[in-house]
């Protein structure tokens, strides 16, 4: 149960935020296979890019690859939130005094992040792909086209066979071992923290609302520069 709830809450998620996922990937593969003298901005920041993609590529282009961003948000989030909360419920990530243990929350959010990594790679590759295609004018790194997650699954297979559905595997790992590690690691301290506090106790969904966004923050800053790299891993062939 705990693999399925969180998975559905990471593919609910995914509905709201695939739109700035679409532009992440725009943006972080801008100067894919070019020398820094032969890089085009096209897109400036986040709102330019929102502005570009909807004007090129009409405003539906802000929801590509929605099809496998949810298989993904469900595959990844069931396993990564479902094995981090069996080693809670289990008790190995606390001390024998029953405190969150720093270093076993940072072993089990990587682990956690690590079994994540692997099981939603495939769809990882066909999302990036199906986004980073677009208009020739605003057109970044190399384009795929594909019709959709069947589609973009059964030419992978054609061209490049089952390893092509693990392109950057192992920077996938990497990214989601670090990044689960910052994400649950600081979502567990700030929750307990708050909690000693005794701010927010009559609101408990607040109280997960907060300690979610101080971890939001951590996760970003921890794991940017390992997106970028995996991004473009995954638009290769």
């Amino acid at each position: 149960m705990d693999f399925i709830i969180g998975g559905l809450a990471g593919a609910g998620a995914t509905i709201f935020t695939n739109p700035m996922d679409v532009v992440k990937t725009r943006m972080q593969l801008q100067g894919e296979l070019k020398s820094k003298a032969e890089q085009a901005t096209r897109y400036k920041g986040v709102l330019h890019a929102l502005y570009v993609i909807a004007k090129a590529d009409g405003a539906m282009a802000l929801q590509k690859g929605l099809v496998p961003a949810l298989v993904l948000g469900f595959s990844m989030n069931s396993v990564r939130l479902g094995t981090y909360h069996i080693a809670e419920v289990q008790g190995w990530t606390k001390t024998k005094d029953g405190d969150v243990s720093f270093q076993k929350a940072v072993l089990w959010s990587s682990v956690s992040g690590i079994l994540s990594g692997l099981t939603g790679n495939p769809a990882s590759v066909v999302k990036t792909r199906i986004q980073s295609a677009s208009h020739p004018s605003i057109a970044v790194g190399r384009q795929h086209r594909y019709k959709g997650l069947w589609d973009g699954c059964r030419q992978i297979y054609k061209v490049e066979g089952l390893r092509g559905f693990f392109a950057g595997v192992e920077a996938t790992c990497a990214r989601l071992a670090v990044g689960s590690a910052a994400q649950l690691t600081t979502f567990s301290f700030s929750k307990e923290a708050l909690q000693s506090r005794g701010t927010l106790k009559e609101s408990p969904f607040l109280l997960a609302f907060c300690a979610s966004a101080i971890s939001g923050v951590a996760v970003a800053l921890a794991i940017c520069p390992m997106d970028v790299a995996t991004v473009r891993l995954y638009n290769q062939e």
